[in-house]
């Protein structure tokens, strides 16, 4: 009944927030009488806050068409390459007719980015893909909402995740792969990966986590505490609901994602006040475009949710939040036990921000210790001064700090050939 209320309000709230944004624009239209009516800033303003509360959020696009690499700008191509019912993995192929260009591109390593199914789209990793476009071909997982998936394309669990990255990997081809996860993936990743090397496959030539919950115990945030002080039954019965028949997911058990919304902002509402307070201010006094469109970009973001499938998010929260399964040694995936300690071959560098408030300290670096097989000069871990969650994959932290001991550490773990291959000498062409 709640997504149900839930879409009847934003039913009624659509006319009104289409009036605010007429309205809004009514305001500032130098040739409409009402912009010279006296506080005609202020009013304007606070339509358009108005319109921007109560509008709907679709789905954000990468949007990136082009990035500088080698000295030289880039295009890129979005391209699908494998299409499941539950996630696209897709690539951003980098296009050149420079043809020096061309060949460091082609020696450039390769990059498999798991986004985050977790309330936001892959999307919010834009910064991160645009960054690591620089210098590396990029693929991402693109998870999909599921009141868009059809019932009859049946549940996703935790272990299809896992079973998800591992055909990805193969696919894309795991001796030259770099894998980086960020945040709610980091478990499913090292899972995967665990699963193949315990099967004598081929793992990536590195694995880079960042701010995950490898073991929720360490240094316990406010989301850990939740997911640990409500029983499995609780979480069940008050936040899994059935998608309206409005949807083609129509009938499927979801955790919905206004639910997961209103998580995050309960989890910081003062900072959300002010900066709502602050784009109003900035729109009255007519100041600085760039600020007001940054916050434009971030809240399309952050505002634009989906819902996850509910075996998926009830998994989670009993394997990952509830049972610890992964670092107690007994998380078992379609009946099989996952080993991190029997990956050798693949590098492992684990990134946590100093003032993250969502996986706390020492949850992400708690892989080394799973990871025993792996050699000590193969493992590196990177804190990130000043940092919070957001702060270790997009904005200038990401960018500048980072960033560079990302790059460093897949380029000291590429294969041996590849790094052959990017050190050979020009042939004279005479």
């Amino acid at each position: 009944m709640l997504y149900q209320l839930h879409e009847f309000q934003k039913a009624l709230l659509q006319p009104v927030s289409s009036w605010a944004r007429a309205a809004s624009e009514a305001f500032i239209d130098a040739s409409n009488p009402a912009s010279k009516v006296p506080g005609s800033e202020r009013l304007a303003a606070g339509y358009e806050l108005l319109y921007r509360l109560g509008k709907h959020y679709k789905k954000p696009e990468f949007g990136i068409r082009s990035v500088q690499a080698h000295g030289r700008e880039v295009a890129i191509h979005e391209m699908t390459t494998i299409a499941k019912p539950f996630c696209n993995l897709l690539r951003f192929k980098r296009f050149s007719d420079d043809v020096e260009v061309i060949k460091k591109l082609k020696q450039d390593p390769v990059v498999l980015v798991v986004a985050p199914l977790s309330g936001h789209h892959a999307t919010l990793l834009r910064d991160t893909v645009r960054t690591l476009l620089q210098d590396h071909k990029v693929y991402i997982t693109d998870w999909i909402d599921a009141r868009i998936v059809p019932a009859e394309d049946g549940s996703f669990s935790l272990d299809d995740y896992v079973h998800y990255i591992q055909e990805f990997i193969r696919t894309i081809g795991a001796k030259d792969l770099h894998v980086i996860s960020v945040c709610q993936p980091t478990v499913p990743t090292l899972g995967a990966i665990s699963l193949m090397a315990s099967a004598g496959e081929d793992t990536p030539a590195s694995m880079i986590m960042m701010g995950g919950p490898i073991d929720a115990r360490k240094s316990p945030t406010a989301v850990n505490n939740l997911a640990d002080q409500k029983s499995y039954e609780w979480f069940e019965s008050h936040v899994i609901y059935k998608v309206p028949p409005n949807y083609p997911g129509a009938g499927r058990k979801v955790y919905p994602g206004f639910l997961q919304h209103t998580g995050f902002i309960a989890m910081n509402p003062q900072n959300h006040l002010q900066s709502h307070w602050d784009y109003f201010q900035n729109l009255v006094r007519g100041g600085d475009d760039g600020d007001a469109e940054s916050h434009i970009r971030f809240y399309d973001e952050y505002n634009a949710v989906l819902d996850m499938d509910a075996k998926y998010y009830l998994d989670t929260i009993k394997t990952v939040f509830q049972d610890y399964s992964l670092p107690n040694g007994n998380w078992k995936v379609s009946d099989e036990l996952v080993k991190p300690q029997d990956i050798k071959k693949t590098a492992l560098l684990t990134v946590e921000g100093e003032l993250d408030d969502i996986s706390g300290s020492g949850q992400t670096r708690s892989a080394h210790a799973l990871c025993t097989g792996i050699p000590k000069d193969n493992k590196d871990h990177y804190e990130v001064a000043g940092a919070g969650h957001y702060g270790i994959f997009a904005g200038r932290r990401w960018r500048e700090k980072v960033y560079p001991k990302i790059k460093t550490f897949i380029r000291e773990h590429q294969p041996a050939q590849q790094k052959t291959k990017a050190r050979l000498p020009k042939l004279d062409s005479k």
